[in-house]
């Protein structure tokens, strides 16, 4: 059995995307008092796990993404640390501790990650019947210091998504111009005109796009396209700006 660092770590926040927003991967955490049957505890937290003795922090935060995802090769980045005396010290961390036995320090520093999937690749299933996406601008009651560490994270990605293609790490491998557009307005909290948003993509060489339409809508078939990372690496001199 693997022998945690009772001080030390990792806490993910995965973002997804679809069409009602920008979401994250949370887990409903609840204790009932197992005398009484009382409900103790009733909230939220973003995944996270002690790292092991002999583990360095990005296996550890790798470990506990496929834990909660089953997927391998997600995005990941490491993007702040969290060292408060408070952070598992308020009195529902006490009494969260007190019951588990977790034989955590009373001092936990936790090495935030910012991971990024396609949503629709996590569909929660009867070993994660406690996982579910929540909208980012909606969040329920959280545990330990996880707004902050979602709020934090919301930073980062607000800033690097204006600089490095990330966010089509949330889209579909096959994507429209619109959902494009839809998932950088959410991100960014504005909004851009048409008209420059398609412009500005069609400058972009790394955005390709495919003979292939949508299928099965409502409305006139959008075009579909891919974002070729090969391409990306070969012109990125050519910056991701989306200050329209």
């Amino acid at each position: 059995m693997n022998k945690i660092i009772p001080n030390i770590s990792v806490d993910c926040v995965v973002f997804g995307f679809d069409s009602s927003g920008l979401k994250v991967l949370l887990r409903n955490r609840k204790l009932e008092c197992p005398e009484t049957g009382q409900l103790l505890i009733n909230d939220h937290t973003i995944t996270g796990f002690h790292v092991y003795e002999g583990e360095d922090l990005d296996s550890a935060a790798q470990r506990t993404l496929f834990n909660i995802t089953g997927l391998t090769g997600i995005y990941l980045e490491q993007f702040y640390a969290f060292g408060s005396v408070e952070r598992v010290n308020s009195e529902k961390e006490k009494c969260w501790r007190s019951y588990n036995n977790l034989g955590i320090s009373d001092h936990v520093f936790s090495v935030g990650y910012l991971s990024l999937v396609d949503s629709t690749k996590i569909k929660p299933d009867q070993e994660h019947a406690d996982v579910s996406w929540m909208p980012v601008d909606n969040l329920p009651e959280l545990g330990f210091d996880h707004k902050e560490i979602i709020a934090k994270a919301l930073e980062r990605l607000r800033l690097k998504v204006r600089l490095e293609p990330i966010g089509f790490e949330l889209l579909p491998e096959k994507f429209t111009l619109r959902e494009m557009q839809e998932l950088y307005e959410c991100i960014l909290g504005t909004s851009f005109d048409r008209r420059n948003f398609r412009k500005k993509i069609g400058q972009m060489k790394y955005v390709i796009p495919l003979n292939e339409k949508q299928k099965g809508v409502a409305h006139k078939p959008a075009q579909k396209y891919i974002f070729s990372r090969d391409v990306y690496e070969r012109t990125k001199i050519e910056k991701l700006d989306f200050s329209i």
